[in-house]
């Protein structure tokens, strides 16, 4: 009988609580089995039931998810090879909701024992000892997943083990005695799911001492050779840049990695939107206070995308889901802020708060050489400008580099309104009601919105305003000038004329 259907059947007449020795557990009709014949049978039932065991990951239901499953159906251990910020944590931890709610465990022990299969020599002596009269204890499933990030000072007394000459005082033992060793992070995570971050950061040498841990069960420690059958899930994680930068999995220890899974970025503006929305951590007030169109939210994704294919930045370091988590946090937190100081409680996101997620950006790519020479902050402000631009003819008729003079542009007038007009300023700190007011005050801007975008909500009609002109203004058609209190736009040609 398998636990959870035992658990399932025993819930009613005899709580697990009240089962403290081997002989009830064993009267109690549980048989054990081991953490990947677990995580397997878990698995099956999902499936079967049709419900997901890998809640809040999106973009992943047709390639990494199945993936992981058929590596848990074939019991293997596994790696995930991905950039930073695609979620490989996230599987791993998530992995736990597919044990067992509670399992048996040798009271005492350091290392998990299961009572009817001791590996321990603590645990094999009390059963020999006691019997069926062996105390037992149940550990939960959150308490069955292990973490631990491979930095350089790891060291094998870390993972596996040590000689502890404190035990051997208080013992009275000598070292050749096997009581005197003090189990690592891996003996002691028996019967759970070990994950290590990171990989190819770990030493050679360190990843050498994983290698009969993952096939045959021994581990050494200072000279000692136990036979320990450990009951592990390993889940490894690595970024592929590290194989060629920071260090690499040696070869035996790739070969004896049941699984490696390759993740990725979202495919789509849709799913990163949802993974940024799940995922970034607002204020309840901020949610009530800040209108966001949803062109914002598509623009502050689109901003990522650009990222991934620019030039002065490296991308086999990736862009992290992160950027754009932090980045929307930066947005809305702008636009609290001059509500805050216009002391309403309400108000519409403008294209011109954007100019805040350059912070959010900035810290979250890394620069070529190229790339450092212009800064990261002019760069972070290209991203911007190539998500207009990428965006734009979405919305509105595409901007041709070479137009002939017959031919009727429908942002002439537009143009011709700024050229008559000294020029138009959008201050950082109007009140919504100046701002639209501003907005409305262009006739031709008007008229644009209601010929290519009848049907916008009237909230996003003046962020679809900003955007027009910033389009404009990345088409060359109008310039855009920032100075301290806010942003100016005029016509492309006066400007220049006015200047000479």
């Amino acid at each position: 009988m398998s636990p959870a259907i035992w658990q399932r059947r025993n819930k009613k007449h005899m709580k697990i609580e009240n089962i403290k020795t081997f002989g009830e557990l064993k009267d109690s009709g549980y048989t054990s089995k081991s953490i990947k014949e677990e995580l397997r049978q878990n698995l099956i039932s999902n499936i079967k039931l049709g419900k997901s065991s890998f809640e809040g990951i999106h973009g992943y239901e047709h390639t990494v998810i199945p993936e992981l499953e058929r590596a848990i159906l074939s019991k293997h251990n596994i790696n995930f090879l991905g950039l930073r910020g695609q979620a490989k944590t996230r599987l791993a931890r998530l992995m736990v909701n597919l044990l067992d709610e509670f399992i048996p465990i040798v009271e005492g022990s350091e290392i998990n024992d299961d009572p009817f299969n001791p590996i321990s020599r603590y645990a094999k002596e009390l059963l020999r000892e006691k019997g069926t009269s062996t105390p037992i204890t149940w550990v939960g499933r959150d308490e069955r997943f292990f973490e631990k990030l491979a930095t350089p000072d790891v060291t094998v007394a870390d993972l596996i083990g040590d000689v502890d000459p404190i035990k051997a005082a208080n013992l009275k033992l000598s070292y050749a005695d096997d009581r005197v060793i003090h189990f690592g992070m891996i003996p002691r995570a028996n019967r759970s799911i070990f994950v290590i971050n990171e990989l190819p950061d770990l030493q050679a040498r360190i990843q050498v001492a994983l290698f009969n841990i993952l096939q045959e069960g021994d581990i050494q420690i200072r000279g000692f050779k136990l036979r320990l059958a450990l009951d592990m899930q390993f889940v490894f994680t690595a970024n592929p840049e590290d194989y060629t930068n920071r260090g690499s999995i040696v070869t035996p220890l790739k070969d004896r990695i049941g699984s490696q899974i390759l993740t990725h970025y979202p495919h789509n503006i849709g799913i990163a939107k949802t993974i940024t929305q799940q995922e970034a951590k607002l204020d309840d007030r901020q949610k009530g206070l800040v209108y966001v169109p949803e062109l914002a939210k598509d623009l502050l994704e689109q901003i990522s995308f650009e990222a991934r294919d620019n030039e002065y930045i490296d991308s086999r370091s990736g862009i992290s889901a992160r950027l754009s988590i932090s980045a929307f946090e930066n947005l809305l937190s702008a636009a609290e802020r001059r509500s805050l100081k216009s002391e309403v409680e309400s108000t519409l996101l403008r294209f011109s708060d954007f100019l805040g997620v350059i912070p959010a950006i900035t810290g979250k790519i890394e620069l070529v050489y190229e790339g450092e020479q212009e800064g990261s902050a002019y760069v972070a402000q290209e991203l911007i400008s190539d998500a207009v631009k990428t965006l734009f003819p979405q919305y509105f008729p595409k901007i041709e580099k070479l137009e002939k003079d017959s031919e009727n542009n429908p942002y002439n007038e537009l143009v011709e309104w700024f050229f008559a007009e000294s020029g138009f300023e959008l201050l950082d700190d109007l009140t919504d009601e100046e701002y639209k007011e501003r907005l409305n005050s262009i006739p031709p801007l008007n008229k644009l919105i209601e010929k290519y975008q009848p049907n916008i909500p009237q909230e996003d009609q003046y962020f679809l305003k900003e955007f027009l002109l910033w389009g404009l203004v990345e088409y060359k058609k109008l310039n855009k000038y920032r100075f301290t209190e806010g942003i100016q736009f005029k016509d492309l040609y006066g400007s220049y004329i006015s200047g000479l």
